[in-house]
């Protein structure tokens, strides 16, 4: 098999058939065959051809009254798979790395257990002073940025079930004990899109984070941003809090999600920052 003959058509047969499913979109479900050949600049016939065989694997969709094609649900059997096998530690570590970089702050990546929130990842502090335990530290969910994601996401019920019966120890004069205004503040979190805390678990210290998803949308770990409180004071904290959106949004499309997060702000800020 040379270079420039048949393996030169089959790849041009598959980047054929990958720009015929990119012309598919939330707004755009379903196409015909003309319409397709009119966009790609190809023929009828090379279409069809390639509709047929792309039908025949799952990957699209035939409707036999209208002669229009949709994305298969193969396409979503193996988005699946991908999700299922990108370890969230894989998809996570290259934007950990970029904020911490961009912030100079430590960040981390956190999950629930029960009350609590596990730290599975931890990047330190280019500053010399470090405030942070290593990985696998564990914290109450109800005074830190990450279990405030964390929790703020949960089914109605499933919140109610844990609230029961939990007495939510007060660390700091700031710490939220009442159960209507923790409530009231993962409001607050659905509402921006992230969660924060300044001086809820230790005083001095300051935190915010945003939720990561897996492919079916549920929030499966929380990313955060922390220091001293005096560094993560106001501009900082807002400014830091877009990064850790668009970190954990970009987590979460490595892990299969497809969803989209509105940048939740207040009157006279901007969006987030681009993350490279």
């Amino acid at each position: 098999m040379s270079a420039t003959g048949e393996g030169t058509q089959l790849l041009s047969s598959v980047q054929n058939a990958l720009r015929v499913l990119d012309c598919f979109s939330a707004t755009e479900r379903d196409l015909g065959v003309s319409e397709l050949a009119r966009r790609l600049g190809v023929g009828k016939s090379t279409v069809h051809r390639l509709c047929t065989t792309l039908a025949a694997g799952g990957l699209l969709d035939h409707n036999p009254d209208t002669g229009r094609y949709r994305l298969g649900l193969r396409l979503y059997e193996l988005g699946a798979l991908v999700g299922v096998h990108m370890d969230l530690h894989e998809a996570a570590i290259p934007f950990l790395n970029e904020v911490r970089n961009r912030t100079g702050e430590t960040v981390q990546l956190a999950v629930r257990d029960g009350r609590e929130v596990v730290y599975v990842e931890r990047l330190e502090s280019s500053h010399t002073v470090r405030l942070f335990g290593r990985v696998g530290h564990r914290n109450s969910a109800h005074c830190t940025a990450t279990g405030k994601v964390l929790l703020a996401y949960l089914p109605e019920a499933e919140l109610d079930a844990l609230l029961d019966g939990w007495v939510m120890e007060g660390l700091t004069p700031y710490t939220i004990t009442d159960h209507g205004d923790f409530k009231a503040a993962l409001a607050e979190v659905r509402r921006r899109g992230w969660g924060e805390n300044a001086n809820e678990v230790e005083m001095g210290v300051a935190s915010v984070a945003a939720p990561v998803r897996d492919n079916s949308g549920r929030v499966v770990a929380a990313l955060s941003v922390a220091g001293p409180a005096m560094r993560l004071d106001g501009g900082s904290l807002r400014r830091f809090a877009g990064v850790a959106v668009e970190a954990a949004d970009a987590v979460s499309r490595r892990l299969g999600y497809r969803g989209a997060t509105e940048w939740r702000r207040e009157v006279g800020q901007g969006p987030p920052p681009t993350l490279r």
